[in-house]
């Protein structure tokens, strides 16, 4: 059975004032090490290019030379491929404000999940080659059109190519917080590349089983690079934050997507956030998931997957966050 959208409650102020930084003295992350010392951005950007020689910029570690367009897992070459850019107004209440989210899909995956909804972005790569100066012209043009933030999606792949766009963007006058969306599937190479430079992570903490993650995405280690990830990202930035106006400002927001069959390990990632993040995690529990894909194909071979998920799953999700203490809920 499809489940409808849940009401939404006003970000921000879930857990008190603490949680709230005035917008007048807020100043994205990237902007004040920009300020502080400029070469510290071509000096991180020279280490991400240098990943590219033989690829470790995510834990899949092809070892290609992308730098001469050669491909690995994930068939990105050289330059960033976008699918599109614009103000997205479908993403949480705290990222999409009135004006949206500036958000910047990029084609391929380093993940290879059989009932990715965007199949044809992910796997078949539907989208535009950009060099650094366009993709940098991208963020300029979503800050101009008044979103509130810039939000990479699927950037496990193309950080070294982020590396080389947002100091040109800085330099064109780029202001507005940016944010990380990602899967959890990234190598410790480049998120301590993004330390001091991005504003909010948002992982999809996709999978906690092994197996699970082994035959729904072709990455058995998914589990434990995810943990260190998350670990990472929150030592970064710590717990959301949010400006007055209830808009995303600074912090880490977990999601995740709860599947039939309890095939995702939802008890054991809340209790995960609770014990070793923290209880203060921001968390979206989504309802959304329907088979697509390869799942659609295969259904037989995918059984567990092969429907959406019933009400029941979902209540059930969401009494497992709770009574693992966590409070600071999405559109609950």
């Amino acid at each position: 059975m499809w489940l409808y959208k849940k009401q939404e409650t006003i970000p921000g102020y879930i857990g008190g004032q603490r949680w709230i930084i005035p917008e007048k003295t807020f100043v994205p992350a990237y902007l004040k090490l920009y300020e502080q010392d400029s070469s510290i951005f071509e000096e991180r950007r020279e280490k991400a290019l240098k990943l590219l020689e033989e690829c470790i910029v995510c834990p899949r570690d092809c070892r290609v030379n992308r730098l001469e367009d050669e491909h690995g897992i994930c068939r990105s070459g050289r330059y960033a491929n976008v699918s599109s850019a614009f103000p997205h107004h479908g993403e949480e209440a705290g990222l999409r404000g009135r004006n949206g989210s500036g958000t910047i899909f990029f084609s391929f995956c380093n993940l290879k999940c059989v009932f990715c909804q965007n199949h044809e972005l992910s796997w078949q790569g539907q989208g535009t080659e950009l060099d650094a100066g366009q993709l940098a012209g991208l963020m300029i043009d979503l800050q101009n059109s008044g979103c509130h933030n810039i939000n990479f999606v699927t950037p496990e792949h193309v950080v070294p190519q982020l590396m080389e766009a947002i100091p040109i963007a800085v330099e064109k006058g780029l202001r507005v917080p940016l944010v990380y969306n990602t899967s959890a599937y990234d190598s410790m190479h480049s998120l301590e590349l993004m330390d001091g430079i991005i504003d909010i992570y948002m992982p999809d903490f996709k999978f906690w089983d092994r197996e699970n993650a082994r035959r729904f995405m072709a990455a058995e280690d998914y589990p434990d690079v995810a943990r260190e990830a998350v670990r990472e990202m929150h030592r970064q930035v710590g717990p959301l934050r949010f400006s007055e106006k209830g808009i995303a400002l600074r912090g880490l927001l977990i999601r995740h997507l709860v599947m039939p069959e309890q095939t995702a390990g939802s008890d054991e990632i809340f209790r995960f956030l609770s014990n070793e993040i923290s209880k203060d995690t921001w968390v979206n529990i989504m309802d959304q998931y329907r088979p697509d894909g390869m799942v659609l194909r295969k259904p037989d071979k995918y059984a567990e997957i092969s429907r959406g998920i019933y009400r029941s799953e979902y209540d059930r999700a969401v009494r497992s966050a709770r009574s693992h203490g966590l409070y600071r809920f999405d559109n609950n």
